[in-house]
């Protein structure tokens, strides 16, 4: 009995380390869907922002027929920050066409709709004559979909696990454990697909010389994200797996 107390303990703690990262993992990978920091650019030169030219640019930013060109442009001219559901960029609060002071700027964002989100990218930027470029688009869509795949299939886990709290046991964990498994290769793919459509976006439209391209906060916390729950994962499979031995051979020992 001293045996299966210590074995009990065991697969507690390890049920709480996993409940705890996969906490954690969702919270990081709703913060990071929530926010606009997955790439950033900083203009060395951002008086431009404040000319007559910068009003233009940040102008048809803000337009509802702004076409990916267009408010990539603005994106490099004006310290842009890009999100999965929103772009920003820093523009004067002054609304005159002269410079004020530096410090006395804000950021403004604009979503993307639900049909710019499933919108065909073209093989040149803005020219909607130049025909589809399948691979950014489908990959735009696929980093709209997965976070909110991950999202819910940790959240079912979840569910699972309430389950097999109340039921008490442990052989619903090993389900759990497999969506958080699937959870992770959706947070993996999202990264994977990000990174892949800023590289093919960029060599379209290359940085101006002026322009420091980045990956930003909310990029790191998807990439955080995944490797808690594939280790969230590998706890509940192996605390149900493990318990289960245990039990099948404990009760073999009796029998004997």
């Amino acid at each position: 009995s001293r045996k299966g107390a210590m074995m009990d303990n065991r697969f507690a703690t390890a049920l709480v380390i996993a409940c705890v990262l996969s906490l954690i993992s969702t919270i990081y990978m709703a913060a990071s869907i929530g926010t606009d920091f997955w790439y950033e650019y900083h203009t060395l030169s951002p008086a431009e922002n404040v000319s007559e030219a910068g009003r233009s640019i940040w102008e048809e930013f803000f337009s509802k027929e702004a076409d990916e060109k267009t408010y990539t442009d603005a994106l490099f001219r004006c310290n842009g920050t890009v999100g999965l559901w929103r772009r920003c960029i820093t523009v004067p609060k002054n609304s005159h066409w002269y410079s004020p002071p530096e410090n006395d700027m804000t950021t403004n964002c604009i979503s993307f709709s639900l049909s710019d989100q499933f919108m065909e990218k073209y093989i040149e930027p803005g020219n909607h004559n130049s025909g589809t470029d399948l691979n950014r688009t489908y990959l735009w869509r696929l980093q709209f979909l997965l976070p909110f795949v991950s999202i819910g299939l940790m959240c079912f886990g979840a569910l699972i696990g309430l389950c097999a709290c109340a039921c008490r046991s442990l052989y619903p964990a090993i389900a759990t454990g497999v969506l958080h498994f699937l959870a992770g290769l959706c947070t993996l793919g999202l990264v994977g697909c990000y990174v892949a459509g800023i590289e093919l976006l960029h060599k379209k439209l290359p940085l101006p010389d002026d322009v420091r391209g980045e990956f930003g906060w909310s990029f790191c916390l998807a990439c955080v994200s995944a490797p808690l729950q594939f280790m969230a994962a590998a706890l509940f499979i192996w605390a149900a797996r493990t318990n289960r031995k245990e039990f099948t051979l404990l009760k073999a020992y009796r029998v004997a």
